[in-house]
């Protein structure tokens, strides 16, 4: 998996808004219980009491040496696994968004308020693997600038939350192969002057998430933007938009997609994204047994019809389009 630039992605393309204004403004108003929320029947955090799963971490690798491929696929037992299936609680802890519509989201018109999205069905997938149910699963709602502090601190066993896989984040955390491929793009309004990421952002306000590729993107280049503004996920950018605070957000344009299926003011500026990313799952430095045990489900997920396939088409063919597939794995041994 190589971390390039400029490439395409099956979120190039410019989307017309089917949702309503009024679930992005619903699922806002639940960002304060996003830290240690959790779903599933409840349970004890990964790293509380005598339920901390301990692995060996590696020296840190600089960046410029980094090798962004990951463990090749194994379905043995190992001491990660093994702690994960002894605790008192018989459930996989897993970080996850509970604000990104079709990724990870509660559906305020359903019952119950259910986890669902394209990350959740992985969750459950990979949960299904370990103890053989799919709903032997924790949600843990995490920040996007949390992510990582959650899994050095063991309040969970993984992330599976877009995000994207690059070499200074393997410095602190694990991850296993692509599962989906994305890029950074613009989103604003329809009737804004804005037309992707280039000097027309010049003078104007743009949000991005504390932690993100975005907010690294912009740093990089802002085209003279004002990019002071930052917040804890990525969604409330889009709060901030639609309540005329910024002028534009950058983020990936999987997520922006989902956002412009929301709010039809808004859609993606320019004709495709400016980078090519992967998304991962992220786990602990030197749960090689987990992550090879992840990259086996992964290489199971994209190949069964019911699996990879049929959960895009449910949740990300309507606002991303019909022509995408999972990214080829890369492994390093």
């Amino acid at each position: 998996m190589r971390i390039r630039r400029g490439g395409s992605s099956p979120g190039g393309g410019r989307l017309a808004g089917i949702g309503a204004l009024g679930l992005t403004c619903a699922l806002a108003g639940t960002l304060v219980a996003l830290p240690h929320g959790d779903d599933g029947g409840g349970g004890t955090g990964a790293g509380r009491g005598g339920d901390a799963v301990a692995v060996a971490a590696p020296a840190r690798a600089e960046a410029d040496d980094c090798n962004d491929q990951s463990l090749r696929p194994a379905d043995e037992d190992g001491p990660t696994i093994e702690a994960i299936r002894n605790r008192k609680v018989k459930k996989l802890i897993v970080g996850v968004d509970q604000n990104s519509y079709r990724w990870g989201y509660r559906d305020p018109n359903k019952k119950g308020g259910r986890l669902e999205g394209f990350d959740i069905d992985l969750a459950r997938k990979i949960a299904e693997e370990i103890f053989d149910d799919r709903d032997a699963v924790v949600f843990r709602a995490i920040p996007t600038n949390e992510r990582i502090r959650a899994i050095k601190g063991g309040e969970v066993d993984m992330v599976v939350r877009t995000m994207t896989v690059n070499c200074e984040r393997l410095r602190d955390v694990d991850f296993s192969t692509g599962y989906f491929e994305t890029g950074q793009q613009v989103l604003a309004p329809r009737k804004s002057d804005i037309t992707g990421y280039d000097r027309s952002l010049k003078g104007k306000k743009v949000c991005s998430a504390a932690g993100s590729i975005a907010e690294e993107e912009l740093k990089k280049q802002s085209y003279g933007a004002d990019i002071s503004t930052t917040v804890p996920n990525q969604l409330d950018c889009l709060v901030r938009l639609q309540l005329g605070e910024v002028d534009a957000v950058v983020t990936d344009s999987a997520l922006a997609a989902g956002q412009a299926a929301q709010d039809p003011a808004v859609e993606l500026k320019g004709e495709e994204p400016f980078t090519t990313e992967h998304y991962g799952v992220a786990m602990k430095k030197g749960a090689d047994d987990l992550v090879r045990r992840v990259n086996k489900v992964l290489a199971d997920y994209r190949d069964d019809k019911d699996g990879w396939k049929k959960s895009y088409d449910k949740w990300l063919k309507g606002p991303i389009g019909e022509d995408a597939t999972p990214p080829k794995a890369e492994y390093r041994d």
